[in-house]
């Protein structure tokens, strides 16, 4: 059915160039699929992996966890996906269901794959989809709903899942006020996936040249600073996509009492929250990353009826190089999508 080589896109070692690279088509087990990529979105975990401040696995890599294409073959022994089917595969494809985790039972997420022994992680543990096949376990695929392109597909996985999976853990009150902290990757998914749901949504950006940006995407208003969110109404929510976790303690001085603060984005400076008003006035500060398969369903149905629309910039397979440094220095608006 395919050739016995593929294109694959290869980092050799930290801070290496991403080289598109011939590599062995993978052999599926009698559990997976194979899944023929037609698009991966380049995630900030990505770049993390590839910078060397993340490390789960030994280099040279194939990253991506924001695949998406068709379902080529199938093995022996499954019944849930068929030839033909159009797949996303998140990053959390298994657990190893042997550890003394795993025996809690609890439903596959980020928590889960965090701690379990042996997860299997697309584009972290096992090779990624940053390649022309993927070979993954049919329960750890999602089908994509009909009228969703596979490279708004593809960011919808990660970004796209964590930000409504957010929202959805949160579950503020009908009316909310929402303030997204950060206009980027995760910024913008979460500014469009609270509109959709119906919350006033204020953005909070220090980057003048983003005010605009985040009105068109949906926000009612946009502001610089804590107080001036606080000016504006204040939030009963805030949604942390930032790569600042400063930005976000600052957004705080115009977060309403009993109000949460719900953390996705990911930061290297220290968080030091004001203990006072957190105990004086009830705020709460919640984790939350992906959720579960069944959020990431309903964030990828938001995309194909068009209530939400990622920002892509794509490049072709022989652009990879390109889009990993579109990316790393931030060109990418606000996600940079390869195709194979």
């Amino acid at each position: 059915i395919v050739m016995a080589q593929m294109k694959a896109a290869v980092i050799s070692e930290v801070n290496a160039p991403w080289v598109l690279e011939d590599r062995p088509v993978p052999e599926i087990g009698p559990t997976d699929v194979l899944v023929r990529i037609h698009a991966c979105a380049i995630c900030g975990t990505d770049l993390w992996m590839a910078n060397g401040p993340l490390s789960f696995n030994e280099f040279p890599l194939i990253l991506g966890h924001e695949g998406v294409g068709e379902v080529v073959a199938v093995g022996e022994g499954v019944t849930k996906r068929k030839v033909g089917d159009r797949v996303g595969i998140p990053m959390t494809q298994k657990t190893c269901g042997v550890c003394d985790f795993c025996h809690e039972e609890h439903p596959i997420s980020f928590v889960t794959a965090m701690n379990c022994a042996n997860p299997t992680l697309t584009g972290v543990t096992v090779d990624g989809a940053f390649a022309e096949y993927l070979a993954a376990d049919a329960n750890g695929t999602v089908l994509l709903p009909d009228g969703i392109s596979y490279e708004d597909a593809a960011p919808t996985l990660c970004a796209g899942f964590t930000t409504w999976a957010a929202l959805r853990k949160v579950d503020p009150k009908p009316g909310a006020r929402i303030a997204v902290v950060g206009v980027g990757g995760l910024g913008h998914f979460a500014i469009q996936y609270a509109k959709a749901a119906g919350y006033h949504v204020t953005a909070v950006t220090h980057t003048a040249a983003k005010h605009d940006l985040a009105r068109r995407l949906g926000a009612d208003d946009v502001v610089a600073d804590g107080a001036a969110l606080k000016e504006a109404g204040g939030a009963d929510v805030i949604m942390h996509t930032s790569s600042s976790h400063a930005a976000v303690v600052d957004a705080m001085d115009g977060i309403k009492p009993w109000g949460k603060v719900v953390m996705m984005g990911v930061a290297t400076d220290e968080m030091t929250l004001p203990a006072g008003p957190l105990t004086f006035q009830g705020y709460e500060v919640i984790g939350s990353a992906h959720n579960g398969l069944e959020y990431l369903v309903e964030a990828l149905d938001l995309v194909a009826r068009g209530a939400v629309r990622p920002m892509v910039d794509v490049y072709p397979k022989e652009r990879v190089g390109e889009a990993y440094e579109a990316a790393s220095n931030g060109r990418a608006r606000f996600k940079a999508v390869v195709t194979f």
